[in-house]
């Protein structure tokens, strides 16, 4: 299995209440999630990421620039259906 990507999709503006206007990621959880060093962790932090989305509402567009940063990296991705990274 290819290395889990960040959720990050390279905006970087945190603009809304300090979560970033692209991925929803506070500079701390950006901060942790450079951390993760094991695919399930990262997994996990990405449904983490995904769940608050929907909570927090104006990610829409996340799904697809997620899904065409993980085809670059090779990473095979059955994403996001029901919140759930896979």
């Amino acid at each position: 299995m290819s290395k889990v990507p960040s959720p990050c999709i390279s905006v970087c503006k945190f603009k809304r209440e300090g979560h970033c206007i692209g991925c929803s990621m506070t500079k701390d959880q950006k901060a942790i999630s450079k951390k993760l060093k094991k695919n399930k962790q990262r997994l996990a932090f990405l449904e983490l990421v995904i769940a608050q989305q929907e909570v927090m509402g104006r990610y829409k567009h996340w799904t697809a620039a997620f899904a065409k940063r993980a085809a670059k990296k090779k990473f095979k991705l059955s994403l996001i259906e029901g919140n759930k990274a896979a």
